[in-house]
């Protein structure tokens, strides 16, 4: 799909990976709606790139809807490229001290990653459906966020693995169902990347994380995740699949 003069939804956008891509799908010539929780951040970015902000809660269905709606009108046209980067970090452990449980940790990051990354993919391809379809008979792509984690999930990351591991794992039945209106579904795995949540560690704590790393020996940037979602959107032949973009790592248990 080319992406010049089309229209794209991007969550998460505020930050990071999204507001890379965001960046990214903008200087392609595609008009954008950046949503996040953040509206400050959201509307900076926005501001930046020529497109749209919008607040949404991914966790609430109905605020999805909402805010689906919203872009739509505000970009004035059914975007057919939606990119789902909006999630937390949550750790703990499962029996942590003292035999604290950690079910809301559990609850709260499937609530955000896996329940947001469904809802989202659900409203986007439920109006993706109703366009006509391009020369190459596709109507839309949705890119969603994995990770690492969901094969080299780390002591503490039970509930982090588990939201990621649900995102890949629903891409293929997500990318077959949707075959017949020609609409894709990808999603990209990142591994250790150059984020907000990455900058609040300490520089010894991100040496040694960097030193497990084969090659490049550094933390991935987030346009380089920007620009492994552009070359999916535009490689027609690149769905139902989960792809790392690691360097070659593989995460130790701790």
């Amino acid at each position: 799909m080319l992406i010049r003069g089309e229209s794209a939804i991007v969550t998460g956008a505020a930050s990071g990976l999204g507001a890379a891509t965001a960046q990214r799908l903008a200087e392609q010539g595609a008009k954008v709606a950046v949503l996040d929780f953040d509206l400050t951040g959201a509307e900076r970015v926005a501001g930046e790139i020529g497109g749209i902000a919008v607040q949404v809660d991914v966790s609430d269905a109905d605020a999805v809807k909402s805010a689906v709606d919203a872009a739509c009108e505000g970009l004035g046209q059914v975007p057919r490229i939606a990119v789902n980067c909006a999630g937390v970090g949550l750790a703990a452990r499962i029996v942590g001290r003292e035999g604290k449980l950690s079910f809301d940790v559990f609850e709260k990051t499937l609530k955000v990653n896996l329940f947001g990354t469904y809802h989202v993919m659900s409203h986007a391809a439920a109006r993706m459906v109703e366009l006509e379809p391009l020369e190459t008979t596709e109507r839309g792509v949705i890119v969603n966020t994995a990770s690492v984690a969901y094969e080299d999930g780390q002591v503490g990351q039970a509930a982090y693995s588990a939201s990621k591991g649900a995102i890949a794992a629903m891409c293929l039945p997500a990318a077959r169902e949707f075959a017949r209106h020609g609409i894709r579904v990808v999603a990209i795995a990142p591994g250790l990347f150059h984020t907000p949540m990455m900058e609040g560690l300490p520089e010894e704590v991100t040496t040694k994380i960097t030193a497990d790393i084969p090659f490049p020996a550094r933390l991935g940037q987030p346009e380089e995740y920007a620009l492994l979602a552009e070359q999916i959107i535009t490689n027609p032949f690149l769905n139902g699949t989960t792809i790392r973009l690691d360097g070659a790592v593989r995460l130790p248990p701790r």
